[in-house]
């Protein structure tokens, strides 16, 4: 529980940083800002995800004790991924092509990509070993240097490289902070076996590959209405996209945390079947719990947009944004729901042929759909592309999982968001957006959501919250 509420402090605290980054820089710089940190996004998916992928499902608090190498490897390989990073940056500044984007930001770019990669490595320790108070100081320390480095930087320069500039301090800073908690006794980093390095390689190759493609989609989209338009119409997409995505994902990360670390736990000590049952139950949670969130999430779009949304960007926020929106819960249902499926049994190898079938659909949209005033098209494109990659996902897991969640349950937790979505939609039609009909729109919606819950038992949630009540209750 603690891991949990630290996430989502951290969520909470990347949304309020998005936001202070965008309303300092405005729509022009934040552009710039956004093309910079894609470029970072799509750099540290190639080169580290791989490690806190790997991290997650074959380091624990078992292979801490009865296997280091498996952790000396993934160090080392840190350090050597790195090294070769830094050698081909200072190769390509001597004989590489001139780009056509600020060289400092591409710079701060890369650098962000290596402290990203090795907060993110870092968290995946201490979440495998289910280290709370690490997992905790983590996430604080990050998140008050963010706070002060990348936003004070924002607020007093109106940079998008010094806000770079912050974020790359603040997460190196945070993991030298913690270093002595996340040290194994006896594992020296630059220990390696290839072996191990093939087998972790071979179970995380195909999922960095699907993740690059997916993250290789708002880079090009960035880049393209860069080109088409300019930077601030780039920083009006990039923000809808960029706090949408932030949204949803936290929605699912907050369930990922806890159940993806139970279904590798059951693995461990139960076998394989075991933990598909635990899978199946973890896709009907998320389920469950992401449709209506997202659903939600565009029935409060108004007052979240008058709200916290930075004057400069709104209007187009809530126009891209709604267009995102299926895209985006398709991506967020693939990522938690799915993709564990193939996480589990360690055949990850169809992931990258539903992020394919997501690069191809999203082309043949952009080629196909009309061109307007702004970017609606490539917002449709992109979010075509997801649903087609969940959709395809969904293909190659029918064959692979032999249990699946009720149907009974995805139903039940369809027709209880359709029930909120339609008991809502005159709210957000006839009430002012502001605070009141904000809170107004969540208690109205959790009520009425949660009666279905309670009522129809989806995804055995009631039994869970009763399970966890009892006791508490007989104590009380």
């Amino acid at each position: 529980m603690k891991v949990l509420l630290a996430f989502l402090a951290n969520t909470a605290t990347n949304f309020v940083i998005g936001l202070m980054v965008a309303k300092f820089l405005g729509p022009e710089e934040y552009g710039r800002f956004a093309l910079a940190f894609s470029i970072a996004v799509v750099v540290q998916t190639a080169l580290y995800d791989w490690l806190r992928l790997s991290a997650t499902r074959f380091y624990s608090r078992r292979t801490r004790e009865s296997d280091p190498i498996i952790r000396s490897t993934l160090g080392s390989s840190f350090v050597a991924v790195t090294a070769l990073l830094v050698i081909a940056t200072f190769a390509y500044s001597l004989v590489g092509p001139e780009l056509d984007f600020d060289n400092e930001l591409i710079l701060l770019a890369l650098a962000t990509a290596t402290a990203n990669g090795l907060f993110d490595y870092s968290t995946a320790l201490a979440r495998a070993r289910f280290e709370d108070g690490a997992y905790g100081r983590l996430v604080l320390v990050k998140n008050l240097l963010a706070f002060a480095l990348i936003g004070g930087g924002a607020f007093w320069f109106r940079s998008a490289g010094v806000a770079l500039a912050g974020g790359v301090a603040s997460l190196l800073g945070t993991v030298f902070f913690a270093r002595e908690a996340l040290r194994d006794p006896g594992v020296r980093c630059l220990d390696a076996q290839g072996e191990t390095v093939k087998q972790l390689i071979a179970y995380s190759a195909p999922i960095v590959a699907a993740h690059l493609l997916y993250q290789a989609m708002p880079l090009a989209a960035r880049s393209i209405v860069a080109s088409v338009y300019d930077f601030a119409e780039t920083g009006q997409f990039a923000l809808a996209y960029d706090l949408g995505m932030r949204a949803v994902m936290a929605f699912g990360s907050a369930l990922d945390v806890l159940l993806f670390q139970i279904a590798v736990a059951a693995h461990e000590q139960h076998g394989e079947d075991r933990a598909r049952e635990q899978v199946a139950r973890n896709m009907g949670v998320v389920f469950a719990f992401l449709l209506p969130a997202c659903a939600g999430l565009w029935l409060v779009m108004p007052s979240v947009e008058a709200l916290i949304v930075p004057g400069q960007f709104r209007g187009p926020f809530g126009h891209y944004l709604g267009l995102l929106l299926p895209g985006l819960f398709a991506m967020g249902f693939l990522n938690f729901g799915v993709n564990p499926v193939f996480q589990i049994s360690k055949r990850t190898a169809p992931l990258v042929a539903a992020a394919v079938a997501a690069a191809v659909v999203s082309l043949l949209l952009f080629l196909l759909l009309p061109w307007g005033r702004d970017a609606s098209n490539l917002a449709i494109a992109q979010a075509g592309g997801y649903i087609a990659a969940l959709l395809a996902t969904i293909y190659f897991a029918l064959r692979a999982q032999p249990v699946w969640p009720s149907f009974r349950d995805l139903f039940a937790a369809v027709v209880g968001t359709a029930i909120m979505f339609l008991a809502l939609t005159p709210m957000r039609a006839s009430m002012a957006p502001g605070f009141v009909t904000l809170l107004a729109q969540i208690a109205a919606g959790a009520a009425i959501y949660g009666v279905m819950v309670a009522a129809f038992d989806i995804a055995g949630l009631r039994r869970q919250a009763l399970a966890w009540l009892r006791p508490r209750l007989v104590r009380a």
